[in-house]
């Protein structure tokens, strides 16, 4: 009986969708998207200051080359 219902299952495909979805996020809502956006774009700004009047290092290159 146990069989039948297992095999019975996995012709569905109802497993195999349950465990694709099972650690699926949900997508970001517009408003969540946008406060991110300017969150990264402020950040950046803020960086970019720093990197200016010389309190934080330039960035180097990121390619790593053995020497």
């Amino acid at each position: 009986m146990i069989r039948r219902f297992v095999r019975k299952v996995q012709a569905s495909g109802k497993l195999n969708l349950a465990k694709q979805n099972q650690y699926r996020q949900p997508k970001k809502s517009k408003r969540l998207r946008r406060r991110s956006a300017i969150k990264q774009a402020e950040l950046r700004q803020e960086k970019e200051h720093l990197r200016k009047i010389g309190k934080l290092e330039e960035r180097g290159s990121r390619s790593k080359t053995k020497s």
